[in-house]
């Protein structure tokens, strides 16, 4: 199988919020550059509507977490009405951008992004920049372009290009959803993720409840998305969260039926569902990858559900791991031997070395401070 590559109306700009940032000489100078990037290290959002941090974790070659710091985004966390454990209901929220060693988290309350520069476990803040519209929840990046989800107002997208450790929103790159901005509650009827396809040449967009489709928009060789996108309905799955499969491929946790779906991304922007595994547990919204594992997140269950990915995509189920109540996002070290997941419940992250037959073993968990409710994590 190939290996899992990592991941309202148009505005005429997205206006910069001015903060006080290191210059980037500033920044070389006290050793956050981007000659490292990061390394052994794990960093976790809290999604504090009072004031949006990131924890970093310095991450032992055992898999053990170790608190290393903890970073102000100079923005505010943000919560969804009907949102228990996860207050922005997406996938996707930090995102690390090991082309330019940066870290991007959004701050939902806020309307903007954070852009950090990553050296091992350290962050510097470099910029915090408007996300061109309201209640960012995902940001997704390939080469140097970057495009960030906006939730309310019936949804919209933003993109970016990276210069010089910096965000610049490009005018002509925003485009609307068209989703029903009033359907209610807003936990389940905001868009969960966008991402790239795996050759980067399409943008594809989940909507959850509202619609149940996947929305994919064609990208011309400089990012910039199409007028529209091509909308494929899915009735009654609830499409959530996705992890790329190979150059066209997708891996989707379906909230309705609760399961894992293999889909194909055609290039006329077409989506067709190949495969399909449930979990046999509740809210299954979130997944991530490790080697040719992958795991889904199950909220309502307290549980992650493993499976095993086959060349042609055919998906075997590996069992379920309890973990702390309010299972959320996840990531994986870049080796694929642990795994961390969040659980917004009571704010923790618990830490699973990963078999060589995809069983995972706990290693202990981290409670972080000010994360109840808090979504976003990357392991590095």
């Amino acid at each position: 199988m190939q290996r899992f590559t990592r991941l309202a109306v148009a505005v005429a700009t997205v206006a910069m919020v001015t903060v006080s940032v290191p210059s980037a000489a500033a920044v070389a100078r006290d050793g956050g550059g981007q000659q490292s990037g990061g390394r052994h290290a794990v960093f976790v959002q809290t999604d504090d509507p009072a004031g949006n941090q990131i924890v970093a974790y310095r991450r032992a070659d055992d898999g053990r977490l170790t608190k290393a710091g903890t970073y102000d985004t100079r923005g505010l966390g943000g919560v969804l009405d009907g949102s228990v454990v996860d207050h922005l209901a997406s996938q996707g929220s930090l995102t690390y951008d090991p082309g330019h060693a940066l870290l991007y988290a959004v701050n939902a309350g806020s309307d903007s992004v954070s852009v950090f520069s990553v050296d091992s476990d350290r962050l510097h803040l470099r910029q915090v920049v408007g996300s061109g519209g309201r209640f960012p929840v995902s940001v997704a990046v390939h080469g140097d372009v970057v495009y960030v989800l906006n939730a309310l107002d019936g949804g919209s997208v933003q993109g970016y290009t990276v210069r010089d450790g910096r965000l610049v929103a490009r005018a002509g790159w925003n485009r609307s959803l068209g989703l029903d901005p009033n359907a209610t509650p807003q936990f389940t009827n905001t868009p969960g993720q966008v991402g790239f396809t795996g050759d980067g040449d399409q943008l594809v967009v989940t909507t959850k409840a509202n619609g149940s489709n996947l929305l994919v928009f064609g990208l011309a060789r400089s990012g910039a998305p199409a007028g529209s996108p091509v909308v494929t309905n899915l009735p009654g799955t609830v499409p959530f969260a996705f992890v790329p499969n190979g150059r066209h491929g997708l891996f989707l946790a379906e909230a309705g039926p609760n399961a894992v779906a293999t889909m194909t991304v055609h290039r006329d922007g077409t989506v067709s569902q190949e495969s399909v595994a449930p979990t046999g547990q509740a809210a299954t919204c979130w997944i991530a990858a490790a080697r040719d594992y992958l795991y889904a997140s199950n909220a309502g269950s307290a549980s992650v559900s493993g499976f095993r990915a086959s060349e042609s995509g055919r998906l075997t189920a590996l069992g379920n791991t309890t973990t702390d109540p309010g299972t959320v996002d996840a990531s994986a070290s870049p080796d694929g031997r642990y795994l961390y997941v969040q659980t917004g419940a009571h704010g923790v992250v618990d830490e699973f070395a990963v078999g060589r037959d995809g069983s995972l073993a706990s290693l202990g968990s981290e409670t972080v401070p000010g994360a109840v409710g808090g979504e976003g994590i990357v392991a590095v």
